[in-house]
Order: structure tokens, then sequence, then C-alpha cells
């Protein structure tokens, strides 16, 4: 019997399309999430109620959930590169509009949809990394791929800074475009199509997949983790400025201290999965972050609230990372389908957050209630994970399980 040795992570694959997955991700999350800090902002030109700012910064990740599932799709048939130019270029349409052409808040709600292609990034970059790498490297390199959501971190750094620096918010959408475009250039020549790219899926087996319970968990388990992620990066400048009175530049530092936890924690996540298991990982997180979403709910003062969502956001981030090591156990040969569809979940879960913080707030003039609900949510996932976690270790976690379930491949 001949013996495969391990040649390592970085000789398993293909480093310059690793690379661009990873910096395709980055500035396209650093677009995607731009609305989220400049919101305090825009609010001095287009005058807001709670529940209108939270559908400003929610609108974003609504576009982008709906639009991972047709990237997904697209992923499948045309190949990720390919997808991912498309998601460029089309990125830089509410860029230019939001640059030159809003005069209105229902023109910022449209430019606000449309940076949903920013986020659909995301099934198109992980299957460009993933399809390249091994199973026992699959942690790894979508952690690597996935890190790309560190670019919130530049909109949450930056945009209120060079907002305030150049006169206003839209010049913020004029320059996005420089390094949206440079990383178009350098993703079309150093991206590689994996030589294993699978042949396109039909409609009939998306209907298939969608059909199986494990496609609905890790929707589930993706909308808590990064739904959670997203949406508080969205969300956290507002909740800065209204709770703790702090001006928009100091609200989005401190929102960028809570963003670089999740944003760095992604590879994380994926790393210490593949070495103690995912579902391992996803059992302590979701308890972490529901007794920290409880003690949040109590609004401690400010120097008490940032350590508090700091290791929050590492959670969710480090969640992000466990979801997606599992899921090329189960779905490997659909990989791309799944990404788009278990992405629109996590996207969806995004959206309803600011919406919930926004609303609930509005009501009772409170972030306690909000808080509460979201620790309620993560614990409610924890309890999910811990029923269903005995079938997947005798099935597909199995090493018969898994042969099974390549054989039906």
């Amino acid at each position: 019997m001949e013996i495969v040795k391990d040649k390592g992570f970085w000789k398993s694959g293909h480093k310059p399309s690793l690379f661009s997955a990873f910096l395709y991700f980055d500035m396209s999350f650093m677009v995607w999430v731009l609305i989220g800090p400049l919101a305090v902002i825009m609010m001095n030109d287009y005058p807001m109620t709670p529940i209108q700012k939270a559908n400003l910064v929610a609108l974003p990740v609504l576009g982008g959930s709906l639009l991972r599932l047709v990237f997904g799709f697209l992923t499948d048939y045309i190949g990720p590169k390919r997808t991912g130019q498309f998601g460029l270029l089309a990125t830089m349409v509410p860029l230019i509009w939001g640059w030159q052409f809003v005069d209105s808040l229902n023109h910022l709600y449209i430019v606000a949809l449309l940076l949903g292609f920013a986020g659909a990034s995301f099934a198109a970059a992980l299957p460009l990394a993933s399809r390249w790498y091994p199973p026992q490297y699959q942690g790894l390199a979508m952690g690597i791929a996935g890190a790309g959501n560190s670019g919130t971190v530049f909109s949450t750094l930056f945009a209120n800074r060079l907002a305030t620096h150049f006169g206003g918010w839209e010049t913020v959408f004029g320059l996005a475009l420089i390094p949206i475009g440079l990383v178009f250039i350098v993703f079309t020549v150093f991206a590689k199509e994996s030589p294993t790219q699978p042949a396109p899926k039909k409609l009939s087996q998306y209907a298939a997949v969608l059909k199986k319970r494990d496609t609905w968990l890790f929707c589930l388990m993706y909308g808590v983790t990064f739904g959670g992620f997203v949406g508080l990066t969205n969300y956290l400048t507002i909740f800065f400025n209204a709770q703790y009175g702090l001006s928009a530049v100091r609200a989005a530092d401190f929102t960028t201290i809570c963003v670089i936890a999740g944003s760095f924690f992604r590879p994380v996540g994926g790393y210490l999965s593949d070495k103690i298991g995912g579902i391992r990982m996803l059992i302590v997180l979701y308890a972490a972050g529901g007794l920290l979403f409880l003690t949040i709910s109590s609004l401690p003062p400010l120097a008490v609230v940032i350590p508090l969502l700091f290791l929050a956001m590492m959670s969710l981030g480090t969640g992000n990372g466990a979801v997606f090591q599992l899921i090329p156990q189960r779905f490997g040969a659909d990989i791309g389908l799944l990404t788009g569809i278990v992405g629109a979940a996590g996207g969806f879960g995004g959206y309803l957050l600011p919406l919930l913080l926004g609303s609930l707030y509005g009501k009772t003039g409170s972030y306690t209630p909000g808080f509460v609900t979201m620790a309620c949510i993560a614990l409610a996932a924890l309890v999910t994970l811990s029923i269903v976690q005995g079938v997947w270790k005798r099935t597909w976690l199995s090493p018969d399980g898994r042969a099974k379930l390549e054989a039906e491949a």
C-alpha cells in the first residue's frame, strides 16, 4: 500500500489563491460595513429615529445575505475566481453612487442595500481557498481566508476620521474605490481555480441540500456566530454614541477594539477546531457568549463594557472559524453551495440584530432587553448543539460515516 506523506499546510495548497481569497474578502468586508461607523455622521445630514438608524446599518447585511445565495450559485457554475471578479466590479457601483449621487435618505437606503455585493464575497472567497486544501487543513485554510473579515477594522478605525478630515462621509465612498480597484488587479493576476473544481450543481441538488436537517442546523449556528459578529460591527458605533455619549470618532475607535477580537480570532477558531473538534469549540463559545451578553445587558460603565464586548466578539469570531471547520467535513463536495446558503443565514442574522437592538431601544429607551435577548439566543444554540452532537459523532464525524458520505457524493 502506498503511503502518502503529509506535505504540511503551506505546501499542500496554493498560497497565491489563499492570499487572493483573503485580500478579496478583507477589502470587501471593509466596504460592506462602511455605513456602520459612518451612520453617526450621516445623521447630521439625514436625521433618523433609532429604528431608521438600525434599518440603515442593517440593509447592507440584508443585501449581502441575499446575494450570497446568488454568489454561491455562481461559484458552482463559473468558478470562485470569476465570481469574485464580478463581485469586485459590482461593489464599485454603490461606492460611486454614494460618492456622487446620494441626495436623500431613500437614496442612502438603496446604496446600503447594494453594498451587499461586497458582503457576498464570502461565498466566493472561501470556496476559492477551501478547494485547494485537504480535509485535515480545512479549518486553517477556511480560517485564514475567513480572517478577511478583519477588513471591518479598517472601516471602524478610519472611516470617521477620513470623513472628518475631508469634510463629509461621501468622500470616504470615493476613496474606497482605490483599494477595491487594486484588489481586482491582484485577484485577477494571482487567484487560480483549483484542479478539484466540482461539477456545477443542478437546481434539484440545491433543493436536496435544503431538505437535510444538518443544513439548517449549520444555518442556525452561523446565524448566531457570524450574525452576532457582523450585526454588532455595524451597530456598536451607534450603541456607544447613544448609551455613553461618545463622539462619532471615539465611538468608532471603541468599536474597532471589539471588532479586532472577532476578526483575528476566526483563524484561531479554525485551527483549534482542527485540534480538538469543532463541536467542543462551539459548546464552549456559545456558553461564553451567552454569559457575556447577559452581563453586558446590565450596561456597566464604559471601562467595564469594553472588555466584555471584546471577549464576546472574540467568542463570536472564534465560533465563525469553528462552524466552517465542520461544514467541509459534512458537505465536502457541496462546499460552494453550502457556503452560499450558510453564509446567507449568517448575514440574515446580522441583519436582524441591529433591528432587534434598535427597535427594543426605541420602545424601552434601554439596550438591556436587546442584550438579554442575544444571551438567550446564544444559550438556545448551545442547547441545540448539545442535543445533536451525539448523532453527528456517530454518523459523519465517524470514519465509517465519513466514508459513506464520500461514497454517496
